[in-house]
């Protein structure tokens, strides 16, 4: 385990984290949201943090990954999502033809950005409609539990899919940096520690 393997997996469970917060209660960390989506639009950076626009941008999945791995005041539902989306990101590894589609569509919003700005619902309904033709044809599909009071609304459903899809971005990362689903298991004391000292400094960094 090392700290890009850790921001990486911090950007998987920041993603996870807001979609449950989104799903439960309509709401999120607005900061939080803008960085993960992002780093969706951010496809060639050289390291996860600059994915995300610095260890900042991670502060929150940070937070919420060593509330899962390393505090009493874990909520297993984002641990589910995340394990969920890592499954996902194996089967989409072997889909060229789905890879290169998603390229396609995120180079496309791009362009919707440099005019609206990241969480534009321009831009959000892009990345939604690009998830649901994509890797939402996978199966078995992530399924999103939550306030049907939320879940039934066009602009809700949008912000989720395109978290969903920074989900499987920061996996992907992950992925490439070495990291399993073992070291989630057999290392997450290491994590924890890493986590809390990219934490610490992104704090100071403030």
């Amino acid at each position: 385990m090392n700290e890009e393997r850790v921001i990486a997996l911090a950007g998987l469970f920041q993603a996870a984290g807001l979609v449950r917060s989104l799903a439960t209660t309509g709401n999120c960390d607005a900061a939080a949201l803008e960085a993960s989506v992002g780093s969706v639009l951010r496809l060639d950076t050289e390291a996860p943090a600059d994915a995300f626009g610095g260890v900042g941008g991670v502060r929150y999945g940070l937070e919420t990954l060593i509330a899962q791995i390393d505090d009493g005041a874990r909520d297993i539902t984002i641990t589910q999502i995340a394990v969920a989306v890592l499954r996902l990101e194996r089967k989409l590894a072997r889909r060229r033809p789905m890879l290169e589609a998603l390229r396609e569509g995120i180079v496309a919003t791009q362009r919707q950005v440099d005019h609206l700005g990241i969480v534009h619902a321009s831009v959000l309904g892009k990345l939604s409609e690009l998830y649901s033709t994509t890797l939402s044809t996978l199966r078995p599909r992530i399924v999103v539990s939550g306030n049907p009071l939320y879940l039934t609304q066009s602009t809700h459903v949008e912000r989720i899919r395109a978290t969903l899809l920074a989900a499987v971005r920061a996996a992907v990362m992950w992925r490439q940096l070495g990291g399993n689903q073992w070291q989630l298991v057999f290392k997450r004391r290491q994590c924890a520690m890493l986590a809390r000292g990219l934490l610490a400094g992104s704090q100071l960094g403030r």
